[in-house]
């Protein structure tokens, strides 16, 4: 599959190694001539530099031949741009953005856009449930919403550490993915411990994020 990620940040550098460990080949391009060049040194990924809501840029990026677009720019009208060139003119059948205004979703989806998230629900939804934005290192909402993957880091006073993963009770509707471990990443089992400084990668429904959390910080309201 080829992918093309327009855009940067942190959910650019998750989305990719994520794709390039499943095989996918990922054109990354953003208009930051210095932080391509950075890109291009963190990732087995081909690096466009150029403004992503131009045809011809899109074309240098490989476009004619993209299945999936991921449209991640802080601009809601130029996410809505790229997506919309990509299904217009070049027939590419996937489409995806995240928006910065939850109003903007309806009217992205009229305008035929696949997949369209708003971080602002996300987060308007963690803080209704109490959980605090620091806990969580990186969030990304999947599947319109339905399901979300965070990053949360250990630190040295939570209760977890030192447990196997099958003494930790984290809710049913939530799992420990993977471990990030150093430079490594380690999947893993049920005797597997948790240790300082690792980062827990979870995948959890939206509704139960402060549960997860409580479970890890050891935290009760």
């Amino acid at each position: 599959m080829n992918i093309i990620i327009v855009g940067g940040g942190k959910k650019i550098h998750f989305l990719t190694k994520s794709f390039v460990s499943k095989g996918y080949n990922v054109t990354i391009v953003n208009d930051d001539y210095d932080y391509c060049k950075k890109l291009d040194k963190m990732h087995d990924a081909n690096i466009v530099y150029g403004d992503g809501t131009k045809p011809y840029i899109l074309e240098d990026a490989g476009i004619a031949y993209c299945h999936m677009i991921i449209a991640l720019t802080p601009k809601d009208p130029d996410n809505l741009v790229i997506c919309q060139i990509a299904e217009k003119m070049y027939n590419v059948k996937k489409t995806f953005t995240i928006v910065s205004d939850p109003q903007n979703i309806d009217i992205f989806k009229k305008l035929g856009i696949d997949t369209v998230i708003s971080t602002s629900d996300i987060i308007s939804s963690l803080i209704e449930q109490r959980v605090t934005i620091d806990d969580i290192n990186n969030l990304v909402p999947m599947e319109e919403g339905k399901i979300t993957i965070m990053e949360v880091d250990i630190n040295p006073d939570n209760p977890i550490i030192g447990h196997a993963l099958s003494d930790v009770k984290l809710p049913e509707e939530s799992i420990i993915g993977c471990i990030i471990r150093g430079d490594s990443a380690v999947i893993p089992r049920g005797n597997t411990r948790i240790a300082e400084s690792d980062r827990l990668i979870i995948l959890s429904l939206p509704g139960i994020q402060s549960e997860v959390l409580k479970v890890i910080r050891g935290r009760i309201d």
